[in-house]
């Protein structure tokens, strides 16, 4: 199957790693440092997206703020993040990455009108697949 044909579902290789708004941005750092991502999806307390928080939002806050540690997620995440559905291909995927110059998409399920996000799809995920592509064409 050509990649970009693959959906959402076919193609997530993990679930999400979440944190809240109210977690500083020190708890944040180890978290990503141990789980070896580059990002966390913020949600509510009912799990519910409210932003997204990278490691360049927190090599921004680093930069700017000398207090870091205790800043709170919600100083510095962004809040307009690019959603994606399940059922979408990663075709979808690779145009949004590069029309949005982001690295990474949120893949929701809408509940009661609100996004849970279940998984999280970024270039490295594109690159798996086409690892794994060349290898079954040899």
């Amino acid at each position: 199957m050509e990649i970009k044909n693959l959906t959402v579902l076919q193609a997530k290789r993990y679930g999400v790693f979440t944190c809240l708004a109210s977690d500083t941005l020190g708890h944040v750092a180890i978290e990503m440092f141990q789980r070896d991502v580059s990002a966390l999806v913020v949600v509510d307390t009912s799990g519910f997206l409210e932003g997204i928080i990278t490691r360049t939002d927190l090599v921004r806050a680093v930069a700017l703020e000398a207090e870091w540690r205790e800043q709170l997620v919600r100083s510095a995440m962004t809040v307009d993040v690019v959603t994606i559905g399940m059922d979408d291909s990663l075709g979808l995927v690779i145009e949004l990455l590069l029309q949005e110059h982001i690295h990474r998409v949120v893949a929701v399920e809408e509940e009661a009108g609100r996004l849970r996000p279940v998984a999280v799809l970024s270039a490295a995920d594109i690159i798996f697949h086409m690892a794994q592509a060349a290898k079954r064409e040899g």
